[in-house]
């Protein structure tokens, strides 16, 4: 058994042809430059793209397996080196049991059944080539035609204010919408980890998982897990998801809550910090707000008691937020240690030291070791390192 890295939420900004596929994905995320990225300067073992359903991304992905540059493991997921991807499509329910819409996850064990997906998809929503798209069908029925598939199904970022599970979707549990017997995990999402979403009794039985949902490279490995199991399949990814035969996982990693885009309330207009009680934005007298994580989670607060033994949630600093820490002293760092995974968690201050300056290496061993002042953000906006 071995320790591995996995992301399962990063999005194709475009196709090998340059069409979009994320919209609002960054130019540079495609296929190709991701699976480089996240092995050789992020350190991954294990990714999830979740955009595989594009006809145009499987495309490239069959290309890359003819010519030998891929192969697919017997197990499931389809293997780059040392990194293994598992081919995954994020998808939108709106039915009419939602409240609002509710973003998922669809994993799948081999680019074959993927392509199957695919072609049920097309018939299902309006658009394939494009991620996140709304899909026609009830979240229970999309629930039965991942199983079918023999693929995991789990809801995404599920506090967000908009387009998540607890966020909009339902009004107070997710079996107004999903059976929850065909859930395979809960992705927590920015501004929230493990102990708040352990405040809702019904999410105790079920593992959490904490992802990027990169947009762009940079992101990739902002929120991570690490995993226990025997190797980097799909087989193996689907046991530690239910901590079957000794496999889990064992650590997850994620932004300080304080960090995330949406963890307080705030202003919907100029992004505002909101106290309870406040009817209207102090800063520009607006009266729509985003209502925060924490809050919401106030909300569904269960007085039940989880006896489920939790993986430490280790908030982690990346290194983007880091003040004074630029592409080129990024680079300088990735030259002289690898990957980011390696200078986040291994690599001795004095090393650090030794090719930044004193202040940056300071801020970035305070980051790991959960020393450093935060500045909340919400309503969109992201929190930030506080002045020392």
């Amino acid at each position: 058994m071995k320790k591995y890295y996995v992301d399962l939420h990063i999005h194709i900004g475009r196709t090998k042809t340059g069409k979009a596929v994320k919209i609002t994905g960054s130019r540079s995320l495609t296929f190709t430059n991701i699976i480089h990225h996240a092995r050789n300067e992020k350190g991954l073992n294990m990714i999830g793209i979740i955009d595989s359903h594009s006809p145009e991304v499987i495309i490239e992905m069959e290309e890359l397996l003819s010519n030998g540059l891929l192969t697919e493991h017997p197990d499931g997921g389809i293997v780059f080196g040392d990194l293994t991807i598992i081919p995954g499509s994020e998808l939108e329910i709106y039915d009419e049991q939602c409240q609002g819409p509710i973003h998922v996850l669809c994993f799948f064990p081999t680019l074959e059944v993927m392509r199957s997906f695919s072609m049920w998809l097309s018939k299902q929503l309006k658009n394939i080539q494009l991620s996140s798209q709304r899909i026609y069908v009830s979240g229970k029925e999309l629930q039965r035609k991942v199983k079918e598939l023999d693929g995991l199904f789990i809801p995404a970022h599920v506090f967000t204010p908009f387009k998540s599970l607890y966020g909009k979707g339902v009004k107070q549990s997710l079996t107004e919408v999903f059976d929850p017997n065909q859930i395979d995990a809960i992705e927590l999402g920015l501004s929230s980890n493990t102990v708040m979403a352990d405040e809702i009794g019904e999410l105790h039985q079920y593992t959490y998982i904490s992802n990027s949902d990169a947009h762009s490279l940079a992101k990739i490995a902002r929120e991570y897990q690490v995993l226990v199991m025997k190797e980097p399949t799909f087989k193996e990814l689907e046991k530690a998801l239910k901590e079957i035969e000794g496999r889990k996982i064992i650590a997850n990693y994620g932004l300080d809550p304080f960090l995330g885009k949406y963890h307080q309330t705030a202003c919907a207009n100029c992004s505002h910090p909101i106290s309870p009680g406040e009817e209207k934005c102090p800063e520009c007298g607006a009266v729509k707000f985003t209502k925060g994580v924490a809050e919401r989670i106030k909300e569904l607060h269960s007085p039940v008691v989880s006896r489920r033994k939790r993986p430490p949630y280790i908030h982690q600093v990346p290194l983007e937020f880091i003040p004074g820490l630029g592409p080129k002293m990024l680079t300088k760092l990735l030259d002289h240690f690898g990957t980011e995974m390696a200078i986040l968690h291994e690599v001795p201050y004095e090393s650090i030291a030794n090719v930044v300056p004193l202040p940056i290496a300071e801020l970035i061993w305070k980051a790991r070791n959960g020393d450093i002042l935060l500045q909340a953000g919400g309503g969109g906006k992201y929190g930030k390192i506080a002045e020392q």
